[in-house]
């Protein structure tokens, strides 16, 4: 009798355990996007602090608190879909700016054509008018999910992610047809969700730098420490 018991008693907890693991999976699964696997569309944005831009000054995310839009960009000197994306960036943030809109670039890769003396230069010859950042420790793009330059993330007032991926269908510029970035952003000002809240990013990877495992030596059991 014992034994029939305590199968049963297993039998349930094996159950209990395996529903649980199941709605760990799905609470996993649902809160990555369709593309992006760290955000998904409604989550509050990652926010930034004290990032070194091109003009010489810092900036935050809590700077921006006036702007009814935020939009962001990873980016980099260093890829040709970046480079092929500055003029649209320019217009992009010309064309709003009447309305508040800030556009951010944030760039994170660490190659030499990627750091601040590099970023100054593309940035006073297409004479950008947004702030153009560098983060040395790659964070913020982690947090964002970002892997491909360019990576746009459409933030509204709440400071909720509402738009994720391309700027447009048209890696290069040319005959777009569809304004993913653009859209977003006009049913932000309406207080609205995107059109189209995700889309593929289509570009060079960001280069991240591997983490190296640390090796740990462990002594055997009752073995006395050496001394130093």
């Amino acid at each position: 009798m014992r034994s029939s018991t305590t199968r049963r008693a297993w039998w349930h907890q094996t159950i209990r355990t395996a529903a649980v693991l199941a709605i760990a999976v799905v609470a996993a699964a649902a809160h990555a996007g369709t593309y992006n696997q760290t955000l998904s569309i409604g989550d509050d944005a990652p926010r930034w602090d004290k990032l070194p831009g091109t003009d010489g000054k810092t900036h935050s995310l809590d700077d921006l608190k006036e702007s009814p839009v935020v939009v962001v960009v990873f980016t980099c000197n260093s890829c040709p879909y970046a480079v092929d994306a500055e003029d649209r960036l320019v217009k992009l943030q010309a064309d709003f700016a009447d309305r508040g809109v800030s556009v951010v670039a944030i760039n994170v890769n660490k190659v030499e054509e990627d750091l601040m003396p590099a970023m100054q230069q593309r940035a006073k010859e297409k004479k950008f008018e947004f702030a153009y950042l560098h983060d040395a420790t790659q964070q913020i793009a982690r947090a964002y999910g970002a892997i491909y330059t360019p990576d746009f993330y459409v933030i509204n007032k709440a400071r909720q992610v509402i738009y994720i991926g391309a700027m447009d269908d048209s890696p290069d510029g040319r005959n777009a047809n569809k304004h993913y970035v653009r859209d977003a952003i006009t049913a932000a000002l309406a207080s609205k969700p995107a059109p189209q809240a995700e889309t593929p990013a289509i570009g060079c990877r960001v280069r991240y730098e591997r983490t190296r495992r640390s090796r740990r030596i462990i002594s055997p059991a009752n073995e006395p420490a050496a001394r130093q």
